[in-house]
């Protein structure tokens, strides 16, 4: 199976560069799955999970904050750019500790509604649920 080189960026560092089978992501307007060969693509990233299955089967999964996913396909093969504003392994995340701020945030927003609560209680959410 042909592979796909992917590089998850954010402006502070590099989280993820590696071949992959396959990269799953969620875009504003839905769920997209990136394979060899796909046609070129630029989608608006929304918070939710990134899934990156590797060559070997196993399945790297981070939390982004948004951003974009650019797809390049030609002769050299098919690169996949995950360019977020913010973004977390699975691995490094507390979950405990998303909980913990989902439940604040919750709080926050039952007494005063605001599109900068909403925004972060879904990251929160994001990486709360992304474990399962």
């Amino acid at each position: 199976m042909a592979s796909v080189d992917v590089h998850l960026v954010t402006p502070e560092r590099e989280l993820w560069a590696g071949p992959a089978r396959m990269v799953i992501a969620r875009g504003v307007e839905g769920e997209v799955g990136i394979l060899a060969g796909h046609v070129p693509l630029l989608i608006r990233l929304a918070i939710a999970p990134l899934r990156i299955e590797t060559e070997d089967g196993r399945w790297e999964v981070a939390v982004v904050d948004g951003g974009f996913l650019h797809v390049t396909s030609g002769e050299e093969g098919t690169r996949v750019d995950v360019l977020a504003s913010h973004a977390q392994m699975a691995v490094e995340i507390d979950a405990v500790a998303a909980q913990a701020r989902a439940d604040e945030l919750r709080r926050q927003l039952a007494e005063h509604q605001t599109d900068e609560a909403s925004i972060e209680l879904r990251k929160a959410l994001a990486r709360a649920n992304v474990h399962g």
